[in-house]
């Protein structure tokens, strides 16, 4: 896939977003604007996908010995990918939980300030065990 071809994706993907956003966020915020920006945005999302498939499927195959090595690489990049990302998503709602629970419980006695930072802090954690995790396995490739 060319260049350019990789750049007018982004685009597209950027604007599937862009656009249902801009539709629902204009005016009254009801249950039929949702509804149009959510049929908007997922038609525009799938059909930026079958495009980008029939792109990238188009080409020709490489030959046996390259694509085994580079098989294994891109392994274990999806794989440090993955560690981030779903590390981070937990460590988010952790977050969520232990902060929202942290200010509530501030608000009533404030000298409880310190204990409550080391939860939220304890959540945190998950996302940096995540990171490590991931140059762990970037180290190995």
């Amino acid at each position: 896939m060319s260049t350019m071809v990789k750049v007018l994706l982004a685009v597209a993907l950027i604007l599937s977003i862009v656009i249902p956003f801009a539709v629902f966020s204009a005016g009254e915020k009801s249950k039929g604007r949702y509804k149009k920006a959510l049929v908007l945005n997922l038609v525009a999302f799938f059909g930026i996908m079958i495009t980008a498939s029939v792109l990238m499927f188009n080409g020709t195959a490489f030959a046996a010995e390259t694509a085994a090595s580079d098989s294994a690489a891109g392994m274990g990049y999806i794989a440090a990918a993955l560690s981030v990302g779903i590390s981070c998503i937990g460590g988010g709602i952790a977050v969520s939980a232990a902060a929202s629970a942290a200010l509530g419980a501030i608000s009533e006695d404030q000298t409880i300030l310190g204990k409550s930072l080391i939860f939220v802090g304890l959540a945190e954690g998950v996302c940096l065990y995540g990171l490590i995790i991931a140059f762990m396995i970037l180290g190995k490739l």
